[in-house]
């Protein structure tokens, strides 16, 4: 005669056992969780990828953006230097 039971423990592991009278052999399978844990994990781990990705790519626009503020601020003290220069000469006159 056979007797079948099964035990669920509390971290959602199932354990079917099957005892026989006849033959002092005790089969267990052991079946772990549905793998929900590795799901989330890769989930969360994507997650983080995409925003350290993001926060990369902001830093790395943020650096052009000055970079071009510092060209364009260098080009306006150039303008700025030559009109004082034709300024200069035009209020000196001229001697022949």
């Amino acid at each position: 005669m056979t007797t079948e039971r099964t035990v669920e423990h509390p971290d959602g592991r199932v354990e079917r056992i099957s005892e026989s009278s006849a033959a002092p052999t005790t089969v267990v399978e052991r079946r772990s969780g549905s793998g929900m844990g590795a799901i989330v994990a890769l989930i969360v781990g994507l997650l983080a990828v995409l925003v350290i990705g993001y926060f990369l790519m902001n830093m790395n626009r943020n650096d052009a953006i000055e970079s071009n503020a510092v060209a364009g601020a260098a080009e306006s003290v150039g303008n700025a230097a030559e009109n004082i220069g034709d300024a200069a000469r035009d209020a000196v006159p001229n001697r022949n």
